[in-house]
């Protein structure tokens, strides 16, 4: 019969020291891969393309980039708001608003982002658009502009 000598040697005992740096090398690659599935999932994410019928428009403290807007009655269409500002604004926070009364448009940017609302205009004719949060609101000329729905 064959001996066999693994049997009669005695067991071999993890050191403490070599238990401490195998759980650190596994909190190591644990922590690496979660910032870089983090940071890949933030550089990877795609904006989706606008649609059709989509209005970048941009506000900051100065006001709206524009002051007139043309659409087609009938025709949804999409405000995309931009705040340029950022939360450090004491006059609304960085917030920004685009609405449109007669259509119960609104929308609220958030400081150094955007936000989006759909409608339709179903009725030709001149409104005003406004921001009511900050920068003294509809009595700001700034603040407001002109949405032109034609036929």
């Amino acid at each position: 019969m064959k001996s066999h000598a693994r049997r009669n040697q005695p067991v071999r005992q993890t050191s403490p020291s070599r238990l401490r740096t195998l759980t650190f090398a596994v909190i190591v690659v644990m922590v690496l891969g979660t910032a870089g599935y983090l940071l890949v999932s933030a550089f990877s994410s795609k904006t989706p393309a606008p649609a059709a019928n989509t209005i970048d428009i941009s506000a900051s403290m100065g006001g709206f980039n524009t002051n007139e807007i043309r659409v087609k009655v009938g025709q949804p269409i999409t405000v995309r708001l931009t705040s340029q500002d950022n939360s450090h604004h004491t006059d609304g926070g960085g917030q920004h608003q685009w609405a449109v009364d007669e259509f119960g448009a609104s929308v609220i940017a958030p400081p150094l982002g955007n936000n989006s609302v759909t409608f339709t205009p179903d009725k030709v004719g001149t409104y005003t658009f406004y921001c009511d949060i900050c920068c003294g609101g509809r009595a700001n000329p700034t603040m407001q502009g002109t949405l032109i729905v034609e036929a």
